[in-house]
């Protein structure tokens, strides 16, 4: 039995407009600067990439018009900070300094039904990352490597 033609309109009603999308893939992550946990700071790498895939798509998902996809290759991550040894403890600390910004380098390609609007490399960084953003209002982690692309996709994106 074949479904109506109504049937069908009102499925594909229902469905809406193509939904933007981020996909985010990594290569090498284990020779990247900075991303993971070495002796005891801060996160693991896979909770690292994790977070910021999430953060990726959380951005995607609020700048990107829909129908349009963003493909994000990342090649490096140095998170904010540097890991240095506690006093009289196994564990580091992560102490972040403005010495220390963090960087993120990456790939990217926008595209719109096949066909590509938008490619690239970037590295983003920000020296002055401690004057124009807050981590005590924060919530979460990442979130000077956050503030990073949410600036990035702000510019990229003034229009979402």
């Amino acid at each position: 039995m074949r479904p109506a033609p109504l049937a069908l309109a009102l499925l594909a009603g229902l469905s809406g407009p193509a939904a933007a999308g981020v996909s985010v893939r990594y290569v090498a992550p284990e020779r990247f600067t900075d991303a993971e946990n070495r002796i005891g700071s801060g996160l693991p790498l896979r909770v690292t990439l994790a977070e910021m895939t999430r953060i990726l798509q959380e951005l995607g998902d609020r700048h990107l018009p829909p129908g349009e996809t963003l493909a994000i290759t990342i090649l490096d991550i140095d998170l904010a900070g540097v890991e240095q040894l506690g006093f009289g403890t196994a564990q580091a600390l992560r102490v972040v300094r403005d010495s220390s910004p963090p960087r993120i380098r990456f790939a990217y390609r926008l595209q719109r039904g096949g066909r590509t609007l938008a490619q690239g490399e970037e590295t983003l960084t920000d020296i002055n990352f401690l004057l124009t953003s807050n981590a005590r209002f924060s919530s979460g982690p990442l979130f000077y490597e956050r503030a990073l692309l949410r600036d990035w996709f702000r510019r990229r994106f003034p229009s979402g």
